[in-house]
């Protein structure tokens, strides 16, 4: 049997990069992929597709790609399922990455992320600041690193 995909397009937010309890990096995302149809209203739809990509490949992932980035993935689709808090068995269909590729430059990723950091700022600054021009961060003890 074959079980194969190749997706091209955009991450839709940073990678979350967790830990298992035996140390094994684990990277989970969002790929937005362009039809190559237009609809009725002559434009161009996205399917998102879950996916998940494991160990080192997973750390190397989450620290050369950030939301918007520009990425080949090839894998296989993987069907798994679950109990959730209310009792229901939940399906999750999700691309396990084998392999990837950054398709955009080095300087491509720069200014997309610097555009991103503008963006970021300007709807903290909308939210509110302080007597001292800053927008207040609320940290809890637990994200200190003493």
């Amino acid at each position: 049997m074959i079980n194969r995909v190749v997706l091209t397009g955009r991450l839709t937010k940073d990678v979350e990069l967790r830990y298992t309890q035996n140390g094994t990096a684990v990277g989970t995302f969002t790929i937005a992929v362009q039809r190559s149809f237009k609809n009725e209203n002559n434009e161009r739809e996205s399917d998102f597709i879950n996916a998940v990509i494991w160990r080192k490949a997973a750390e190397n992932f989450a620290n050369f790609t950030g939301k918007g980035a520009l990425v080949a993935v090839e894998g296989r689709l993987q069907t798994r399922n679950y109990e959730n808090n209310q009792g229901q068995r939940v399906y999750v269909t999700e691309l396990v990455v084998d392999n990837f590729s950054l398709l955009e430059s080095r300087a491509e990723a720069d200014k997309r992320r610097a555009e991103n950091g503008q963006q970021e700022q300007r709807q903290s600054n909308q939210t509110g600041s302080n007597q001292f021009g800053r927008s207040e961060v609320n940290i809890s003890d637990d994200d200190l690193p003493f």
